[in-house]
């Protein structure tokens, strides 16, 4: 779902991330409001870096598959001192690395499921069975 600067709780994921990315901002912007913009590359490297729950890897680690330690480690090297040149490795290495983060996804959601289904019973029907409706009228209101 796509949401809007004024909107933001119509995804949980994006309202999550924008409370992190607003609270890194102020941690990192504190009294020198002139000079947000030159504070935005140091909180994408920040956020980037950090582990995530679900995942359990940072973004940097997903998309390149190391975590740097600085920006200057994510400046490409001149061609002539790129030390491996296996380029079929390292294919298989980030295959490896997507599928262990799908599985860190995966086991994630499955934990949320569990946890957000306790208590509730798990009702099947079968065609022809008869159920009870309730609509509630703000969201129908044409109806």
């Amino acid at each position: 779902m796509f949401s809007t600067t004024c909107h933001p709780q119509t995804d949980g994921q994006t309202k999550v991330v924008n409370r992190v990315l607003s609270t890194l901002l102020r941690v990192v912007i504190k009294k020198n409001i002139k000079t947000w913009e030159d504070c935005l590359p140091h909180v994408e490297f920040a956020y980037n870096h950090a582990v995530h729950s679900a995942t359990n890897m940072s973004p940097f680690e997903v998309v390149y598959g190391y975590n740097p330690t600085t920006p200057l480690d994510m400046l490409p090297l001149p061609f002539e001192q790129v030390m491996n040149r296996d380029g079929q490795s390292k294919v298989e290495f980030v295959k490896k690395l997507h599928q262990q983060v799908k599985e860190n996804l995966e086991k994630r959601t499955r934990q949320y499921e569990t946890r957000a289904n306790k208590g509730k019973k798990r009702v099947t029907f079968d065609v022809g069975d008869w159920v009870s409706i309730h609509f509630r009228k703000e969201r129908f209101p044409a109806q």
